[in-house]
């Protein structure tokens, strides 16, 4: 006599299947939920060294942005912005096809926003998580990333370098009259030299360029020796990956793509910043050189300080007052700049956080069906 409590295979397997759809479920809600409890902690790290001072001032502020000018112009610097980070999405992503590897512009655009939001909490830390993004997701080798980020970051220095000697030129005098560090008085210009007479007399950087010279060196002579090691061979094929991604440049077909993109970007950048002074009543009227300015001089801000936090507004202040505005209309200003640019990063970081487990997810179910 059958058993009718025995349930048949096909009853089993379906349950088998049910159970697994349901853990994928429950696993992608606990992955969204930590990732965004992480991303609320990268806010708190943001705005935890806000004083009350510097949160009354900015809201004061706001109220002048609270007009239908000040929010047209405050959505057409959003627009600009974001814009610029798609094209910086598009740029990485033809070089990493210059190598072969053609990952979804989506995730690209993802692992973008993603690194913007961790290095508001530790610097470089978003070009790490930003490539071992495109190995877990696109299965993009991390070293072969690695590479073509340096590489960006490197074109990225050699063009602000230049707009730098153009802001200068348009600004005759700046240099030595923008007051980076209010508590202090010191001026770009002092900045500059304490920075580079620090590389100068620093003889910890002299031991490093020499132990990295003695290194290579070492690595030629002994060529023959490690390659028949295993564990130093794939760390050599680790560093030969980096490099290969850094010199993806040479490999675009049309490498004019790539000073399309480059140049574009940079506009975007610029627009996002005179679109914000449109917002502003008060900073109509100095012109697109000031926004210009800011642009250029604005970018020392995140490398003197975690995020721009603090430094970005003072030195928005210090340029607008060569223009006639107060130091606390400038300071306003730039904390309205920061906080704009900021919540941008936060946003999407978060958004691109939570909805890439559903894109993968949506994968998986698409293969599932063409494999049924």
């Amino acid at each position: 006599m059958q058993n009718i409590f025995v349930s048949s295979p096909l009853e089993f397997e379906y349950s088998s299947t049910d159970m697994e759809k349901r853990k994928k479920i429950l696993t992608d809600i606990l992955k969204t939920i930590l990732f965004v409890g992480v991303g609320v902690f990268f806010i708190w790290l943001s705005v935890r060294n806000l004083s009350k001072d510097d949160v009354q001032m900015i809201f004061s502020s706001m109220s002048l942005v609270n007009t239908p000018r000040g929010w047209l112009f405050i959505s057409l610097s959003v627009v600009a912005i974001v814009s610029a980070d798609l094209i910086r999405a598009a740029r990485a992503r033809l070089l990493l096809e210059s190598i072969h590897y053609r990952p979804r512009f989506s995730m690209m655009f993802y692992s973008v926003m993603v690194c913007y939001l961790a290095n508001l909490a530790l610097p470089r830390l978003g070009e790490i998580l930003r490539c071992t993004f495109l190995q877990r997701y696109e299965k993009v080798p991390f070293d072969k990333s690695l590479g073509t980020v340096i590489l960006e970051r490197a074109v990225d220095v050699v063009c602000w370098l230049v707009l730098l000697i153009v802001a200068l030129l348009l600004n005759n005098g700046l240099i030595s009259q923008l007051v980076v560090d209010q508590n202090t008085g010191v001026t770009l210009q002092e900045w500059f030299a304490q920075k580079g007479l620090s590389y100068i007399g620093n003889y910890l950087l002299y031991i490093i360029l020499f132990v990295i010279v003695l290194l290579i060196v070492l690595v030629r002579v002994t060529r023959n020796w490690w390659h028949k090691r295993p564990a130093l061979v794939k760390v050599a094929d680790f560093f030969k990956g980096i490099w290969r991604g850094f010199v993806s440049i040479k490999d675009i077909p049309n490498p004019w793509h790539f000073v399309f993109w480059t140049v574009a970007m940079w506009i975007c950048y610029f627009l996002g910043v005179w679109f914000f002074f449109h917002a502003l009543p008060y900073l109509q009227h100095i012109g697109a050189g000031a926004a210009f300015s800011v642009l250029v001089f604005g970018t020392i801000a995140f490398m003197i300080s975690q995020g721009g936090l603090g430094s970005y507004p003072l030195i928005t202040a210090g340029i607008v007052m060569l223009y006639g505005i107060s130091y606390t209309q400038g300071l306003a200003a730039g904390w309205i700049g920061w906080i704009l640019q900021t919540a941008i990063s936060l946003v999407l970081g978060l958004v691109s956080l939570a909805v890439t487990p559903l894109h993968e997810r949506r994968d998986s179910a698409i293969k599932q069906e063409k494999n049924d």
